[in-house]
């Protein structure tokens, strides 16, 4: 007996709505979820990661299972070396080659500020959703949509997109709005469910307090996530998340199976997730990738070798020097950090200093030379600290001075009398904010780096009311430094009494 034909449920009267459960009824339908989130590098690092591991993780996932959607959940223009010369551009190039499927913004994505953070938007040839993130005058953001719905199979995906809320506060995102993001994606989600969608995902860059609420409230199905550069997946029975870790070095693949049937005259659509995590290190580099990120090395290599300025002075970056009281060179990291903030103060740690060396007065001084003493790709970060915390933040600066110690710091807007007599915790004598007595009450704007902001070298101070994550700073330290150093021409830094130790 032949299968009966479209044509043959038309003659028997069936009509149209039941041809269309005739054809919902498909069976299961599997759709897998490529996730990368916070990606900054387009270099492997021991082995893992990299533009080049990520391609052909995409690559393999998509010929495995032609319903494919590879997802990037944001942070990605910046911070790098790269981006400090191209603002991004490079990032963008990297993932129209890999054909993104979708991305959402995450807050160093305006670390160049709005007309930046726009431009790169309109170089990019995949998708971009942010359902919270409006212009000012609330009107729609170029380039970008609330959601979208792909079918996909013949199941509907609402897919929509959500912003870092507090990026005004962490980045530099001008007078963009973004709204908060739990109620957003709510009613997004809802939208879309509204206009037939099956299945709804959340792609999003939001913190882990937030993922959380997310998860709970079941306002979507899956939400694929960053911000926290966490590696983890979840599944309750109703909700499946997952982020995928930092710079592609693992990569999260859900694949959902749907299983789609006409029951009583309705149409219903039930899935189940299956998670996989991909450890880059047990791929092999995409060759076209891998040829793409050699050609960006090497004219970042063309990049580092420039003259950014010239030395009036000698320099010295040894360890005992930086690490042992103030330094002419951490004056000048100093300064470049405030000046890059518009903060009151800038205090870096000497052990985050690692040239080791002497320069002579009359030497060129490039944009090698400064990576070379500022080489763990530490961020400029600004917090805000009372009075109180300021001086206790320098008080653990000076505490093991005895020792060299790494904490030591360098600073920039202060100056500091220490009596190094004292024990530990007592021997900051006098503390002036530019020219000023230090007032405990009043709050101080301070640049720090990432690092002591997450309480690092003891500097749980400074870390105030700012909610430090792993994810926290803006701009590279170094290139903000390089941004300083050219438009001095000349350096003429000097010890000039900024820390005085008895």
């Amino acid at each position: 007996m032949r299968p009966i034909t479209r044509r043959d449920t038309l003659r028997m009267g069936l009509g149209a709505g039941a041809v269309a459960l005739a054809a919902w009824a498909q069976g299961p339908v599997k759709v897998s979820f490529v996730l990368t989130n916070d990606v900054y590098i387009i270099d492997e690092e021991k082995g893992r990661g990299g533009m080049a591991r990520l391609a052909a993780v995409v690559k393999a996932e998509r010929a495995r299972n032609p319903n494919t959607l590879f997802v990037h959940a944001g942070d990605t223009l910046s911070p790098s070396l790269m981006s400090g010369f191209d603002q991004g551009a490079h990032m963008i190039a990297f993932f129209n080659a890999m054909k993104l499927d979708a991305l959402t913004p995450g807050n160093h994505e305006f670390d160049f500020g709005k007309d930046v953070f726009l431009k790169r938007m309109a170089e990019a040839k995949f998708p971009v959703y942010a359902a919270n993130l409006r212009m000012a005058d609330g009107g729609p953001v170029p380039g970008i949509s609330e959601s979208a719905i792909r079918e996909i199979g013949g199941v509907r995906i609402g897919i929509l997109g959500s912003a870092l809320e507090t990026t005004p506060l962490m980045s530099s995102s001008g007078d963009m709005r973004f709204s908060p993001s739990v109620e957003s994606i709510r009613a997004e989600a809802k939208a879309l469910r509204d206009k037939g969608a099956d299945f709804v995902v959340a792609l999003t860059h939001t913190d882990r307090t937030t993922d959380l609420k997310l998860f709970d409230m079941r306002a979507v199905d899956l939400l694929l996530t960053g911000h926290d550069h966490d590696l983890r997946v979840n599944y309750d029975g109703k909700t499946a998340m997952a982020e995928s870790g930092e710079d592609a070095e693992y990569v999260v693949v859900v694949e959902v199976t749907f299983d789609v049937k006409a029951e009583g005259g309705k149409r219903t659509v039930a899935w189940s997730p299956e998670f996989r995590i991909i450890d880059t290190a047990t791929v092999t580099p995409d060759p076209e990738t891998l040829d793409m990120v050699k050609r960006y090395d090497a004219e970042l290599s063309k990049e580092l070798d420039v003259q950014v300025a010239t030395l009036a002075v000698d320099l010295d970056s040894r360890n005992a020097t930086v690490r042992g009281g103030e330094a002419a060179i951490g004056n000048l990291i100093a300064d470049a950090m405030r000046a890059a903030t518009g903060a009151d103060v800038a205090i870096t740690n000497g052990g985050g200093i690692r040239g080791n060396k002497q320069y002579k007065a009359g030497a060129a001084w490039t944009r090698r030379d400064i990576l070379s003493e500022l080489p763990f790709g530490n961020r400029t970060a600004v917090t805000q600290v009372t009075g109180v915390a300021l001086k206790a933040a320098l008080e653990n600066g000076v505490s093991q001075l005895e020792n060299r110690a790494g904490r030591f710091p360098q600073v920039s807007g202060v100056k500091v009398e220490v009596d190094p007599a004292q024990p530990a915790g007592k021997r900051v004598v006098s503390v002036l904010v530019n020219g000023e007595p230090l007032d405990e009450a009043k709050t101080y704007k301070v640049a720090t780096n990432d690092f002591m902001l997450r309480g690092g070298d003891g500097y749980g101070a400074l870390t105030g009311k700012t909610a430090a994550t792993v994810d926290s700073g803006g701009s590279l330290v170094a290139n903000d430094v390089m941004v300083y150093a050219r438009k001095l021409g000349s350096i003429d830094a000097k010890v000039e009494g900024r820390v005085v130790i008895r």
